[in-house]
Protein backbone atom coordinates (compact mmCIF):
# COMPACT_ATOMS: atom_id res chain seq x y z
CA UNK A 1 0.00 0.00 0.00
CA UNK A 2 5.65 4.39 -9.24
CA UNK A 3 7.98 7.44 -14.83
CA UNK A 4 10.17 6.91 -21.90
CA UNK A 5 8.83 8.97 -23.67
CA UNK A 6 9.24 10.52 -19.51
CA UNK A 7 8.66 7.54 -17.13
CA UNK A 8 6.61 4.97 -15.43
CA UNK A 9 4.95 6.99 -13.79
CA UNK A 10 3.00 10.24 -15.10
CA UNK A 11 3.26 13.22 -17.26
CA UNK A 12 1.11 16.41 -16.43
CA UNK A 13 2.93 18.92 -14.53
CA UNK A 14 1.21 20.57 -12.00
CA UNK A 15 1.71 24.74 -11.87
CA UNK A 16 5.02 25.19 -13.52
CA UNK A 17 7.39 23.48 -11.40
CA UNK A 18 5.42 20.06 -11.08
CA UNK A 19 5.06 18.41 -7.51
CA UNK A 20 6.51 15.02 -8.23
CA UNK A 21 4.23 11.78 -9.16
CA UNK A 22 5.76 9.83 -10.62
CA UNK A 23 6.41 6.14 -9.95
CA UNK A 24 10.37 5.94 -10.04
CA UNK A 25 10.49 9.82 -8.38
CA UNK A 26 13.13 9.97 -5.96
CA UNK A 27 13.02 9.88 -1.83
CA UNK A 28 13.24 13.78 -1.28
CA UNK A 29 10.99 16.32 -0.10
CA UNK A 30 8.69 17.77 -2.45
CA UNK A 31 8.93 21.85 -3.74
CA UNK A 32 6.74 24.81 -3.49
CA UNK A 33 3.87 25.04 -5.52
CA UNK A 34 3.96 27.52 -8.19
CA UNK A 35 1.43 30.31 -9.28
CA UNK A 36 1.07 28.73 -13.01
CA UNK A 37 -0.58 25.78 -13.96
CA UNK A 38 0.48 23.00 -15.77
CA UNK A 39 2.77 23.28 -18.46
CA UNK A 40 3.95 19.85 -19.78
CA UNK A 41 6.57 18.25 -21.67
CA UNK A 42 6.50 15.05 -23.43
CA UNK A 43 2.71 14.37 -23.98
CA UNK A 44 1.19 16.55 -21.15
CA UNK A 45 -1.82 19.38 -21.59
CA UNK A 46 -0.91 23.16 -21.39
CA UNK A 47 -3.38 25.14 -18.40
CA UNK A 48 -3.76 28.56 -18.07
CA UNK A 49 -2.38 30.54 -15.85
CA UNK A 50 -3.95 30.03 -11.99
CA UNK A 51 -4.46 32.91 -9.85
CA UNK A 52 -3.80 30.79 -6.43
CA UNK A 53 -1.04 32.42 -4.49
CA UNK A 54 2.43 30.08 -4.41
CA UNK A 55 2.61 27.47 -1.27
CA UNK A 56 5.73 27.83 0.74
CA UNK A 57 8.23 25.32 -0.14
CA UNK A 58 8.65 22.80 2.60
CA UNK A 59 11.68 21.95 4.44
CA UNK A 60 14.02 19.53 3.77
CA UNK A 61 14.22 16.49 5.76
CA UNK A 62 16.82 14.32 4.54
CA UNK A 63 18.49 13.02 1.65
CA UNK A 64 17.40 9.61 -0.34
CA UNK A 65 18.97 6.41 0.54
CA UNK A 66 19.22 5.86 -2.73
CA UNK A 67 18.65 7.58 -5.95
CA UNK A 68 15.58 6.51 -7.03
CA UNK A 69 15.66 4.87 -10.24
CA UNK A 70 16.15 7.20 -13.65
CA UNK A 71 12.70 8.76 -15.03
CA UNK A 72 11.76 7.65 -18.89
CA UNK A 73 10.84 10.84 -21.25
CA UNK A 74 7.39 10.08 -20.51
CA UNK A 75 6.84 11.73 -16.88
CA UNK A 76 5.96 14.65 -16.06
CA UNK A 77 5.83 14.92 -11.96
CA UNK A 78 6.26 16.78 -9.17
CA UNK A 79 10.27 18.09 -9.52
CA UNK A 80 12.49 16.78 -7.36
CA UNK A 81 15.94 17.93 -5.99
CA UNK A 82 18.79 16.29 -7.70
CA UNK A 83 20.40 14.12 -5.47
CA UNK A 84 24.68 13.02 -5.64
CA UNK A 85 25.14 11.25 -8.60
CA UNK A 86 25.74 7.37 -8.12
CA UNK A 87 29.49 7.13 -8.03
CA UNK A 88 30.13 4.74 -11.60
CA UNK A 89 29.85 5.58 -15.44
CA UNK A 90 29.14 2.31 -16.97
CA UNK A 91 26.15 2.78 -18.10
CA UNK A 92 24.76 5.65 -19.07
CA UNK A 93 21.29 7.08 -18.94
CA UNK A 94 18.58 5.88 -21.94
CA UNK A 95 16.00 7.47 -23.18
CA UNK A 96 13.32 6.54 -26.39
CA UNK A 97 14.59 7.94 -29.22
CA UNK A 98 17.91 5.98 -28.10
CA UNK A 99 16.26 2.95 -26.86
CA UNK A 100 16.22 0.95 -29.91
CA UNK A 101 19.90 0.57 -30.71
CA UNK A 102 19.59 -1.19 -27.35
CA UNK A 103 17.42 -3.23 -27.86
CA UNK A 104 18.59 -4.85 -30.61
CA UNK A 105 21.77 -6.53 -28.33
CA UNK A 106 18.77 -8.13 -26.19
CA UNK A 107 20.43 -11.80 -26.46
CA UNK A 108 23.85 -10.90 -25.72
CA UNK A 109 25.42 -10.54 -22.05
CA UNK A 110 24.58 -6.94 -20.89
CA UNK A 111 26.99 -6.40 -17.74
CA UNK A 112 28.64 -3.68 -19.93
CA UNK A 113 26.28 -2.71 -22.03
CA UNK A 114 27.67 0.48 -24.17
CA UNK A 115 27.06 3.59 -22.81
CA UNK A 116 24.72 6.09 -25.06
CA UNK A 117 24.24 10.21 -24.11
CA UNK A 118 21.37 11.30 -22.32
CA UNK A 119 19.42 12.84 -25.11
CA UNK A 120 17.73 16.66 -25.39
CA UNK A 121 14.49 16.99 -24.66
CA UNK A 122 11.47 15.76 -26.39
CA UNK A 123 8.85 17.57 -27.38
CA UNK A 124 5.30 16.34 -26.41
CA UNK A 125 4.05 15.58 -30.56
CA UNK A 126 6.22 12.46 -31.43
CA UNK A 127 6.38 11.01 -34.97
CA UNK A 128 5.43 7.53 -35.21
CA UNK A 129 7.29 4.98 -33.65
CA UNK A 130 10.06 3.61 -35.45
CA UNK A 131 9.97 0.00 -35.70
CA UNK A 132 11.94 -1.86 -33.55
CA UNK A 133 14.46 -5.08 -33.18
CA UNK A 134 11.65 -7.51 -31.74
CA UNK A 135 13.18 -9.89 -28.97
CA UNK A 136 12.64 -13.22 -29.40
CA UNK A 137 10.76 -15.62 -26.81
CA UNK A 138 12.79 -17.08 -24.39
CA UNK A 139 13.35 -21.05 -25.16
CA UNK A 140 11.03 -23.36 -23.84
CA UNK A 141 11.22 -25.24 -20.97
CA UNK A 142 9.11 -28.46 -19.65
CA UNK A 143 6.84 -27.99 -16.57
CA UNK A 144 4.92 -30.55 -14.99
CA UNK A 145 1.31 -29.96 -14.83
CA UNK A 146 -0.21 -29.72 -11.13
CA UNK A 147 -3.20 -31.74 -10.16
CA UNK A 148 -6.49 -30.06 -10.58
CA UNK A 149 -6.83 -29.32 -6.85
CA UNK A 150 -3.24 -28.17 -6.51
CA UNK A 151 -3.75 -26.09 -9.46
CA UNK A 152 -4.75 -21.99 -8.80
CA UNK A 153 -8.29 -20.29 -9.25
CA UNK A 154 -8.79 -17.70 -11.83
CA UNK A 155 -11.56 -15.01 -10.72
CA UNK A 156 -14.41 -15.13 -12.98
CA UNK A 157 -16.67 -12.32 -11.60
CA UNK A 158 -17.29 -9.64 -14.70
CA UNK A 159 -16.27 -6.65 -13.76
CA UNK A 160 -17.25 -2.36 -14.76
CA UNK A 161 -14.11 -0.61 -14.79
CA UNK A 162 -13.83 3.67 -14.27
CA UNK A 163 -11.38 4.98 -15.11
CA UNK A 164 -9.75 8.63 -14.22
CA UNK A 165 -6.92 10.99 -13.89
CA UNK A 166 -4.11 11.58 -16.69
CA UNK A 167 -4.50 9.44 -20.07
CA UNK A 168 -2.30 11.74 -22.68
CA UNK A 169 -0.15 8.30 -22.81
CA UNK A 170 -3.46 6.40 -23.22
CA UNK A 171 -3.07 4.69 -19.65
CA UNK A 172 -7.15 5.15 -19.19
CA UNK A 173 -7.50 2.69 -22.22
CA UNK A 174 -10.10 5.23 -23.98
CA UNK A 175 -8.80 5.37 -26.89
CA UNK A 176 -7.61 8.38 -29.15
CA UNK A 177 -10.54 10.46 -28.04
CA UNK A 178 -10.07 14.19 -26.87
CA UNK A 179 -11.79 13.38 -24.00
CA UNK A 180 -9.26 10.68 -23.14
CA UNK A 181 -7.27 13.24 -21.45
CA UNK A 182 -7.39 14.93 -17.95
CA UNK A 183 -10.60 12.99 -17.29
CA UNK A 184 -11.57 14.45 -13.54
CA UNK A 185 -13.99 11.56 -12.04
CA UNK A 186 -14.79 8.49 -13.00
CA UNK A 187 -15.84 7.79 -15.99
CA UNK A 188 -16.83 4.14 -16.97
CA UNK A 189 -14.05 2.66 -20.25
CA UNK A 190 -16.56 1.52 -23.02
CA UNK A 191 -13.85 -0.41 -25.24
CA UNK A 192 -13.88 -2.97 -21.34
CA UNK A 193 -17.66 -3.70 -20.96
CA UNK A 194 -18.54 -6.02 -18.75
CA UNK A 195 -21.22 -7.44 -21.27
CA UNK A 196 -18.87 -7.96 -24.17
CA UNK A 197 -15.12 -7.84 -22.73
CA UNK A 198 -15.77 -9.19 -19.23
CA UNK A 199 -12.33 -7.88 -17.31
CA UNK A 200 -11.96 -9.89 -13.76
CA UNK A 201 -8.65 -8.70 -12.75
CA UNK A 202 -6.54 -5.30 -13.34
CA UNK A 203 -2.97 -4.14 -12.17
CA UNK A 204 -1.99 -0.98 -12.41
CA UNK A 205 1.59 -0.02 -13.84
CA UNK A 206 3.18 3.05 -13.52
CA UNK A 207 2.13 4.69 -17.57
CA UNK A 208 0.75 1.65 -17.96
CA UNK A 209 -2.06 -1.44 -17.23
CA UNK A 210 -3.13 -4.93 -17.48
CA UNK A 211 -6.93 -6.69 -17.61
CA UNK A 212 -7.56 -10.66 -17.18
CA UNK A 213 -10.49 -11.34 -19.20
CA UNK A 214 -12.81 -13.92 -18.46
CA UNK A 215 -12.10 -15.75 -21.33
CA UNK A 216 -8.47 -15.86 -20.31
CA UNK A 217 -6.71 -12.88 -22.40
CA UNK A 218 -4.65 -10.64 -21.67
CA UNK A 219 -5.22 -7.06 -22.54
CA UNK A 220 -3.08 -4.10 -22.38
CA UNK A 221 -2.99 -0.24 -22.85
CA UNK A 222 -0.22 2.61 -21.90
CA UNK A 223 2.85 3.35 -22.87
CA UNK A 224 4.67 0.89 -24.93
CA UNK A 225 8.46 2.15 -25.18
CA UNK A 226 10.30 -0.84 -23.19
CA UNK A 227 8.10 -3.78 -23.61
CA UNK A 228 5.28 -3.33 -20.83
CA UNK A 229 2.37 -4.32 -23.31
CA UNK A 230 4.12 -7.59 -24.44
CA UNK A 231 2.84 -6.65 -28.00
CA UNK A 232 3.98 -5.34 -31.22
CA UNK A 233 2.45 -1.57 -31.16
CA UNK A 234 3.80 -0.15 -34.30
CA UNK A 235 1.95 2.30 -35.81
CA UNK A 236 2.55 3.61 -39.64
CA UNK A 237 -0.36 6.24 -39.64
CA UNK A 238 1.25 8.95 -37.15
CA UNK A 239 0.65 9.74 -33.99
CA UNK A 240 -3.05 10.73 -34.26
CA UNK A 241 -4.20 14.64 -32.73
CA UNK A 242 -6.44 14.81 -30.32
CA UNK A 243 -7.50 17.92 -32.00
CA UNK A 244 -8.81 15.94 -34.86
CA UNK A 245 -11.23 13.83 -33.05
CA UNK A 246 -14.57 15.56 -32.71
CA UNK A 247 -15.69 15.68 -29.32
CA UNK A 248 -17.64 17.69 -27.43
CA UNK A 249 -16.28 17.25 -24.03
CA UNK A 250 -15.25 20.59 -22.45
CA UNK A 251 -11.54 19.25 -20.82
CA UNK A 252 -9.10 21.96 -21.83
CA UNK A 253 -6.25 19.87 -22.83
CA UNK A 254 -3.70 20.43 -24.97
CA UNK A 255 -4.07 20.24 -28.63
CA UNK A 256 -1.30 18.69 -29.24
CA UNK A 257 -1.24 15.72 -27.29
CA UNK A 258 -0.90 12.97 -30.52
CA UNK A 259 -1.49 9.09 -29.29
CA UNK A 260 -0.63 6.00 -31.08
CA UNK A 261 -3.91 4.25 -30.80
CA UNK A 262 -2.77 0.54 -30.83
CA UNK A 263 -1.42 1.81 -27.21
CA UNK A 264 -3.92 3.59 -25.90
CA UNK A 265 -6.81 1.50 -26.85
CA UNK A 266 -6.94 -2.07 -24.91
CA UNK A 267 -5.87 -4.98 -26.55
CA UNK A 268 -5.41 -8.17 -26.00
CA UNK A 269 -1.57 -10.14 -26.55
CA UNK A 270 -1.93 -12.44 -29.34
CA UNK A 271 -2.90 -16.23 -27.62
CA UNK A 272 0.72 -17.77 -29.51
CA UNK A 273 2.72 -15.48 -27.55
CA UNK A 274 1.99 -18.61 -24.87
CA UNK A 275 1.98 -22.46 -24.63
CA UNK A 276 -1.91 -23.98 -26.02
CA UNK A 277 -3.28 -24.37 -22.57
CA UNK A 278 -2.10 -22.06 -20.83
CA UNK A 279 -4.57 -20.28 -18.30
CA UNK A 280 -4.40 -17.35 -16.20
CA UNK A 281 -5.31 -16.74 -12.93
CA UNK A 282 -3.95 -13.00 -11.67
CA UNK A 283 -1.59 -10.13 -13.66
CA UNK A 284 0.45 -7.46 -11.94
CA UNK A 285 2.59 -4.42 -13.53
CA UNK A 286 5.50 -2.22 -12.09
CA UNK A 287 7.09 0.86 -13.88
CA UNK A 288 8.42 -1.02 -16.84
CA UNK A 289 7.61 -4.52 -16.74
CA UNK A 290 4.83 -6.94 -16.50
CA UNK A 291 3.89 -10.32 -15.41
CA UNK A 292 1.07 -13.01 -15.64
CA UNK A 293 0.45 -15.93 -13.09
CA UNK A 294 -0.76 -19.24 -14.77
CA UNK A 295 -2.79 -21.96 -12.51
CA UNK A 296 -0.48 -24.31 -13.07
CA UNK A 297 1.54 -21.89 -10.64
CA UNK A 298 3.88 -20.41 -13.60
CA UNK A 299 5.22 -17.09 -14.34
CA UNK A 300 5.78 -15.08 -17.43
CA UNK A 301 6.91 -11.68 -17.95
CA UNK A 302 7.81 -8.90 -20.48
CA UNK A 303 9.10 -5.50 -20.05
CA UNK A 304 12.09 -4.49 -18.42
CA UNK A 305 13.40 -3.08 -15.60
CA UNK A 306 15.22 0.39 -14.09
CA UNK A 307 17.88 1.39 -12.13
CA UNK A 308 19.50 4.96 -10.91
CA UNK A 309 21.14 4.84 -14.43
CA UNK A 310 18.53 4.30 -17.09
CA UNK A 311 17.50 0.53 -18.18
CA UNK A 312 18.84 -2.22 -15.74
CA UNK A 313 17.63 -5.02 -18.38
CA UNK A 314 14.65 -8.08 -17.48
CA UNK A 315 17.03 -10.79 -17.21
CA UNK A 316 20.99 -11.24 -17.43
CA UNK A 317 21.27 -11.62 -20.65
CA UNK A 318 18.43 -9.64 -21.79
CA UNK A 319 17.47 -6.24 -21.81
CA UNK A 320 14.09 -5.40 -23.09
CA UNK A 321 11.69 -8.44 -23.57
CA UNK A 322 9.17 -7.33 -25.89
CA UNK A 323 6.88 -10.69 -26.26
CA UNK A 324 5.87 -12.71 -22.70
CA UNK A 325 8.63 -15.20 -21.91
CA UNK A 326 8.73 -17.78 -18.93
CA UNK A 327 10.67 -16.52 -16.04
CA UNK A 328 12.94 -19.87 -14.99
CA UNK A 329 13.26 -20.83 -11.29
CA UNK A 330 9.29 -20.53 -10.24
CA UNK A 331 7.08 -22.91 -9.52
CA UNK A 332 4.01 -23.57 -7.79
CA UNK A 333 3.73 -19.50 -7.15
CA UNK A 334 0.53 -18.36 -5.52
CA UNK A 335 0.72 -14.57 -5.72
CA UNK A 336 2.82 -11.69 -7.50
CA UNK A 337 3.31 -8.66 -6.46
CA UNK A 338 5.91 -5.58 -7.99
CA UNK A 339 6.83 -2.37 -6.97
CA UNK A 340 8.51 0.10 -9.11
CA UNK A 341 11.29 -2.46 -10.29
CA UNK A 342 11.16 -5.03 -8.32
CA UNK A 343 8.89 -8.07 -8.01
CA UNK A 344 8.04 -10.87 -5.08
CA UNK A 345 6.46 -14.16 -5.87
CA UNK A 346 4.61 -16.22 -3.22
CA UNK A 347 5.13 -20.15 -3.20
CA UNK A 348 2.57 -22.63 -2.23
CA UNK A 349 4.86 -23.30 0.00
CA UNK A 350 4.34 -20.06 2.21
CA UNK A 351 8.36 -19.43 0.59
CA UNK A 352 8.79 -15.88 -1.45
CA UNK A 353 11.44 -15.15 -4.30
CA UNK A 354 12.39 -11.95 -5.23
CA UNK A 355 14.05 -10.33 -8.19
CA UNK A 356 14.75 -6.69 -10.13
CA UNK A 357 16.55 -3.93 -9.07
CA UNK A 358 17.97 -4.01 -5.67
CA UNK A 359 20.21 -0.61 -5.06
CA UNK A 360 17.32 0.61 -2.20
CA UNK A 361 17.52 -3.07 -0.83
CA UNK A 362 13.92 -4.07 -1.76
CA UNK A 363 15.18 -7.48 -2.55
CA UNK A 364 15.73 -8.06 0.98
CA UNK A 365 19.17 -9.47 0.08
CA UNK A 366 22.50 -7.89 -0.84
CA UNK A 367 22.88 -6.54 -4.04
CA UNK A 368 26.80 -5.71 -4.89
CA UNK A 369 27.64 -2.83 -7.40
CA UNK A 370 29.89 -5.64 -9.20
CA UNK A 371 27.48 -8.53 -9.21
CA UNK A 372 23.94 -6.51 -9.38
CA UNK A 373 22.54 -7.98 -12.30
CA UNK A 374 22.26 -11.12 -10.46
CA UNK A 375 19.24 -9.24 -8.86
CA UNK A 376 17.55 -10.45 -11.61
CA UNK A 377 17.39 -14.27 -10.98
CA UNK A 378 14.59 -14.94 -8.72
CA UNK A 379 15.80 -16.14 -5.31
CA UNK A 380 14.59 -16.68 -1.50
CA UNK A 381 16.00 -14.21 0.80
CA UNK A 382 15.60 -13.81 5.17
CA UNK A 383 12.41 -14.15 5.11
CA UNK A 384 10.94 -17.82 7.80
CA UNK A 385 10.59 -20.12 5.27
CA UNK A 386 7.57 -21.84 4.86
CA UNK A 387 5.15 -19.04 6.95
CA UNK A 388 4.51 -16.59 4.70
CA UNK A 389 0.86 -15.97 3.75
CA UNK A 390 0.54 -12.63 2.09
CA UNK A 391 3.77 -10.14 0.11
CA UNK A 392 3.18 -6.40 -0.95
CA UNK A 393 5.53 -3.78 -2.70
CA UNK A 394 5.90 -0.30 -2.31
CA UNK A 395 7.59 1.86 -5.05
CA UNK A 396 11.19 0.75 -3.64
CA UNK A 397 9.98 -1.23 -0.46
CA UNK A 398 8.90 -4.47 0.33
CA UNK A 399 6.37 -6.28 2.62
CA UNK A 400 5.38 -9.53 3.77
CA UNK A 401 2.45 -10.79 6.22
CA UNK A 402 2.83 -14.21 7.87
CA UNK A 403 1.00 -16.98 9.10
CA UNK A 404 1.44 -15.81 12.72
CA UNK A 405 -0.22 -11.86 11.94
CA UNK A 406 3.51 -10.71 11.79
CA UNK A 407 4.52 -7.62 9.36
CA UNK A 408 7.80 -8.35 8.19
CA UNK A 409 9.42 -5.00 6.18
CA UNK A 410 12.71 -4.03 3.66
CA UNK A 411 13.84 -1.84 1.50
CA UNK A 412 13.99 2.58 0.99
CA UNK A 413 12.70 3.61 4.66
CA UNK A 414 13.83 7.47 4.45
CA UNK A 415 10.43 8.48 5.51
CA UNK A 416 9.87 5.80 7.61
CA UNK A 417 8.03 3.78 4.61
CA UNK A 418 8.73 0.28 6.18
CA UNK A 419 6.96 0.96 9.60
CA UNK A 420 10.40 0.53 11.16
CA UNK A 421 11.01 4.41 12.61
CA UNK A 422 14.77 3.84 14.11
CA UNK A 423 15.87 5.64 11.11
CA UNK A 424 12.89 7.46 9.31
CA UNK A 425 13.99 10.70 8.09
CA UNK A 426 18.00 9.66 8.31
CA UNK A 427 20.37 9.81 5.29
CA UNK A 428 20.75 6.25 3.98
CA UNK A 429 17.73 4.99 5.62
CA UNK A 430 17.43 1.68 4.65
CA UNK A 431 16.14 -1.78 6.18
CA UNK A 432 18.71 -4.11 4.92
CA UNK A 433 16.88 -7.20 5.15
CA UNK A 434 13.06 -8.60 6.30
CA UNK A 435 12.96 -7.49 9.51
CA UNK A 436 9.97 -7.80 12.04
CA UNK A 437 7.41 -4.74 12.29
CA UNK A 438 6.81 -4.50 15.59
CA UNK A 439 4.54 -0.84 15.38
CA UNK A 440 2.00 -3.45 13.73
CA UNK A 441 2.31 -6.54 15.88
CA UNK A 442 -0.98 -7.53 17.43
CA UNK A 443 -2.92 -5.18 14.95
CA UNK A 444 -4.52 -7.95 13.38
CA UNK A 445 -3.62 -6.57 9.59
CA UNK A 446 -5.58 -8.31 6.88
CA UNK A 447 -3.85 -6.21 3.76
CA UNK A 448 -1.15 -4.38 3.56
CA UNK A 449 -0.06 -1.50 0.88
CA UNK A 450 2.76 0.66 -0.45
CA UNK A 451 3.47 3.20 -2.28
CA UNK A 452 6.22 5.90 -3.17
CA UNK A 453 7.21 6.62 0.56
CA UNK A 454 4.14 6.00 2.54
CA UNK A 455 2.32 2.68 3.33
CA UNK A 456 -0.72 1.53 4.40
CA UNK A 457 -3.15 -1.23 6.42
CA UNK A 458 -6.10 -2.85 6.53
CA UNK A 459 -6.77 -4.63 10.31
CA UNK A 460 -9.92 -7.14 10.36
CA UNK A 461 -11.74 -4.45 12.61
CA UNK A 462 -11.71 -2.23 9.05
CA UNK A 463 -9.33 0.30 10.38
CA UNK A 464 -7.44 1.94 8.01
CA UNK A 465 -3.87 2.96 9.16
CA UNK A 466 -1.48 4.78 7.36
CA UNK A 467 2.29 5.87 8.38
CA UNK A 468 5.53 7.32 6.23
CA UNK A 469 5.62 10.66 3.96
CA UNK A 470 3.52 13.42 4.54
CA UNK A 471 4.43 16.89 3.20
CA UNK A 472 1.74 15.91 0.14
CA UNK A 473 -1.16 14.86 2.30
CA UNK A 474 -0.27 11.29 1.53
CA UNK A 475 -2.20 10.35 5.15
CA UNK A 476 -5.35 11.63 4.64
CA UNK A 477 -5.14 13.07 7.64
CA UNK A 478 -5.86 16.76 8.97
CA UNK A 479 -2.32 18.81 8.57
CA UNK A 480 -3.22 20.44 12.12
CA UNK A 481 -3.80 17.14 13.90
CA UNK A 482 -0.44 16.02 12.59
CA UNK A 483 0.97 19.01 13.94
CA UNK A 484 -0.96 18.49 17.69
CA UNK A 485 1.39 14.56 17.96
CA UNK A 486 4.36 14.21 19.87
CA UNK A 487 8.06 13.84 18.45
CA UNK A 488 7.33 10.12 18.80
CA UNK A 489 4.75 10.13 16.38
CA UNK A 490 5.73 12.72 14.09
CA UNK A 491 9.17 13.81 13.04
CA UNK A 492 8.93 17.74 12.11
CA UNK A 493 11.34 19.91 10.14
CA UNK A 494 13.21 23.00 11.86
CA UNK A 495 10.08 25.12 11.32
CA UNK A 496 8.05 22.74 13.06
CA UNK A 497 6.13 21.40 10.15
CA UNK A 498 5.08 17.38 10.07
CA UNK A 499 6.91 15.75 7.29
CA UNK A 500 7.48 12.06 8.74
CA UNK A 501 4.12 10.24 10.32
CA UNK A 502 6.19 7.46 12.09
CA UNK A 503 2.84 5.47 14.24
CA UNK A 504 0.42 3.65 12.17
CA UNK A 505 -2.28 5.87 12.34
CA UNK A 506 -5.82 4.97 12.07
CA UNK A 507 -8.02 7.22 9.39
CA UNK A 508 -11.06 8.58 11.36
CA UNK A 509 -12.93 9.22 7.82
CA UNK A 510 -12.71 5.47 6.49
CA UNK A 511 -14.38 3.20 8.62
CA UNK A 512 -15.03 -0.05 7.95
CA UNK A 513 -12.20 -0.14 5.80
CA UNK A 514 -12.14 -3.48 3.26
CA UNK A 515 -9.12 -2.26 0.65
CA UNK A 516 -6.91 0.43 0.20
CA UNK A 517 -4.44 1.14 -2.79
CA UNK A 518 -1.04 3.22 -2.50
CA UNK A 519 0.24 5.39 -5.85
CA UNK A 520 3.49 7.53 -5.68
CA UNK A 521 1.51 9.83 -3.80
CA UNK A 522 -2.20 9.26 -3.95
CA UNK A 523 -4.67 6.57 -1.93
CA UNK A 524 -7.53 4.98 -2.50
CA UNK A 525 -9.32 3.07 0.35
CA UNK A 526 -12.73 1.51 -0.15
CA UNK A 527 -15.13 1.05 2.40
CA UNK A 528 -17.07 -2.15 2.90
CA UNK A 529 -20.14 -0.61 1.80
CA UNK A 530 -18.29 -0.32 -1.59
CA UNK A 531 -17.39 3.68 -1.27
CA UNK A 532 -14.04 5.08 -2.38
CA UNK A 533 -12.39 7.34 -0.94
CA UNK A 534 -9.24 9.26 -1.91
CA UNK A 535 -6.57 11.82 -0.90
CA UNK A 536 -3.24 13.10 -1.96
CA UNK A 537 -1.26 14.52 -4.75
CA UNK A 538 -4.11 15.41 -7.41
CA UNK A 539 -2.50 17.44 -9.93
CA UNK A 540 -3.71 14.99 -12.66
CA UNK A 541 -6.97 14.52 -11.12
CA UNK A 542 -5.95 11.39 -10.27
CA UNK A 543 -8.08 11.13 -7.00
CA UNK A 544 -11.22 11.53 -9.12
CA UNK A 545 -12.38 14.37 -6.70
CA UNK A 546 -12.54 16.94 -10.15
CA UNK A 547 -9.41 18.96 -8.59
CA UNK A 548 -6.06 19.26 -9.18
CA UNK A 549 -5.11 20.56 -5.89
CA UNK A 550 -3.73 18.05 -3.60
CA UNK A 551 -6.49 16.59 -1.15
CA UNK A 552 -5.56 16.97 2.38
CA UNK A 553 -8.35 14.73 4.26
CA UNK A 554 -9.54 11.25 3.05
CA UNK A 555 -12.74 12.48 0.98
CA UNK A 556 -15.72 10.16 -0.78
CA UNK A 557 -15.22 10.15 -4.72
CA UNK A 558 -19.40 10.43 -5.55
CA UNK A 559 -20.32 10.85 -8.91
CA UNK A 560 -22.61 9.74 -11.38
CA UNK A 561 -20.65 6.79 -12.54
CA UNK A 562 -19.84 4.98 -9.66
CA UNK A 563 -23.08 6.46 -7.33
CA UNK A 564 -25.16 3.49 -7.37
CA UNK A 565 -22.30 0.50 -7.53
CA UNK A 566 -20.45 -1.09 -4.54
CA UNK A 567 -16.78 -0.87 -5.69
CA UNK A 568 -14.76 -3.49 -4.93
CA UNK A 569 -10.89 -2.40 -5.43
CA UNK A 570 -8.90 0.44 -6.47
CA UNK A 571 -5.65 0.68 -8.75
CA UNK A 572 -3.67 4.24 -7.99
CA UNK A 573 -1.36 4.42 -11.07
CA UNK A 574 1.54 6.77 -11.38
CA UNK A 575 -0.99 9.94 -12.44
CA UNK A 576 -4.17 8.41 -13.09
CA UNK A 577 -6.61 5.76 -11.11
CA UNK A 578 -8.93 2.79 -12.16
CA UNK A 579 -12.21 1.38 -9.69
CA UNK A 580 -13.91 -1.61 -10.51
CA UNK A 581 -17.38 -2.73 -9.47
CA UNK A 582 -19.35 -5.76 -10.30
CA UNK A 583 -21.05 -6.24 -12.87
CA UNK A 584 -24.61 -6.87 -11.77
CA UNK A 585 -26.50 -3.83 -13.42
CA UNK A 586 -24.62 -1.91 -16.33
CA UNK A 587 -24.28 1.45 -15.42
CA UNK A 588 -24.61 4.38 -18.20
CA UNK A 589 -21.60 4.65 -20.08
CA UNK A 590 -21.63 8.28 -20.66
CA UNK A 591 -22.48 8.86 -16.54
CA UNK A 592 -18.94 10.82 -15.90
CA UNK A 593 -17.55 14.73 -15.52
Amino acid sequence: MPPKRADAASTATKKAAPKAASTSKTAAPKPAKPTTKKTTTAKTTTKKTATKPAKAAPAKVAKPAAKAPAKRGRTAKKAEPKEKPVAEAEEAIVDDETENAKESFSTTNMTTPEPEPAPANISRKRKAAEPVTEVPIAKKIKVARLKEEEKNIAPNQKLHVFVFGEGSSGELGLGTAKNAVDVKRPRLNPHLQADNVGVVQVATGGMHVLALTHDNKILTWGVNDQGSLGRDTTWEGGLVDIDDNKSDDSSDSGSDSGMNPREATPTAIPADAFPEGTKFVQVAAGDSASFALTDDGLVYGWGTFRSNEGIFGFTKTIYVQRTPMLIEGLKKIRHISCGANHVLALDSNGNVFAWGSGQQNQLGRRVVERTKHEGLVPREFGLPRKRISQVACGSYHSFALDTSGNVWAWGLNNFGETGIPDNAGEDDAVVLKPTKVESLSGMNIKMIAGGGHHSAAITEEGDCLVWGRLDGYQMGIAMDTLKAKSEDEVVKDEHNRPRILKVPTALPTVKPASFISCGTDHNIAITKEGKAYAWGFSANYQTGLGTDDDVEVATMIDNTAVREKKLNWAGAGGQYSILTAPADVAPQVNGTN
